[in-house]
């Protein structure tokens, strides 16, 4: 798909992003409204079905993604600050209910990341950073999705910003939505060596594309005398560090 100049863009925003993390939603809009595309926030929005998915409630879920079918439907793009989300309308919607409509808008759903930089050609957004970053890229924006060259190239497209890589940074960081709450001695174990891995980088600050990520390793991170104080943002946040405020 090939983005047209004045197309509007439909703003998706996960609930964990509006409920914990919505200075991740305002900077993509900052950033967004800065490159000059219009930008539409369907009220009528949800949930995109993936706890229920994940969770083996299948139908409950089926019904989300019909709502999000009724909703989202008119528009040709559909921009998310989360890759996890992102993965559950693009591929797990097909899986949800093949060949359906819902499954072709779910289509239709970019990864912020990825639709800077692989639809707007898009690298270099005025950003500086004179700090050392780490990334942490999601297992569904990983490996659902094939996103890791757009996040890493955003963050090398800040001037002064010194990319740190975290060892071992493939691995799951353990959270998987309702596995850290079934499996919670194996899901805390892996956060806790994502946690090591993390202050092994060096990185003065955390990156990532996956906010859902940052509230297991992120709580571990807390929890450390050491490491408490790191920030951790969202990679649009460092992007529109120097951005005006969006309109509204």
């Amino acid at each position: 798909m090939e983005y047209r100049v004045g197309e509007t863009v439909a703003l998706f925003i996960p609930c964990y992003i509006d409920q914990f993390y919505p200075s991740v939603g305002k900077a993509m809009v900052r950033i967004l409204e800065n490159e000059g595309i219009p930008l539409e926030f369907p009220p009528e929005q949800t949930c995109c079905g993936q706890a229920a998915f994940n969770s083996g409630y299948w139908p409950e879920a089926k019904r989300v993604m019909e709502h999000f079918e009724r909703v989202f439907s008119k528009y040709r793009w559909i921009v998310t600050p989360s890759g996890s989300c992102a993965a559950m309308c693009r591929v797990f919607f097909e899986q949800l209910a093949p060949g359906s409509e819902a499954a072709a808008v779910g289509k239709r759903v970019f990864e912020i990341s990825e639709f800077l930089v692989d639809v707007l050609g898009k690298t270099g957004f005025g950003a500086s950073c004179p700090k050392k970053v780490g990334l942490h890229i999601g297992c569904h924006t990983r490996r659902e999705l094939n996103i890791v060259d757009a996040p890493l190239k955003l963050l090398q497209g800040i001037r002064d910003l010194e990319y740190v890589p975290i060892p071992f940074v493939d691995e799951c960081c353990g959270f998987g939505g309702t596995f850290s709450v079934k499996m919670a001695g194996t899901s805390l174990a892996m956060g806790r060596r994502k946690v090591e891995n993390i202050q092994a980088s060096g990185c003065d600050i955390l990156a990532t594309t996956d906010m859902s990520c940052v509230m297991h390793f992120g709580g571990i991170m807390q929890l450390d005398p050491v490491l408490k104080n790191m920030p951790i943002v969202h990679v649009v946040e460092l992007l529109a560090a120097n951005a005006t405020e969006p309109n509204a």
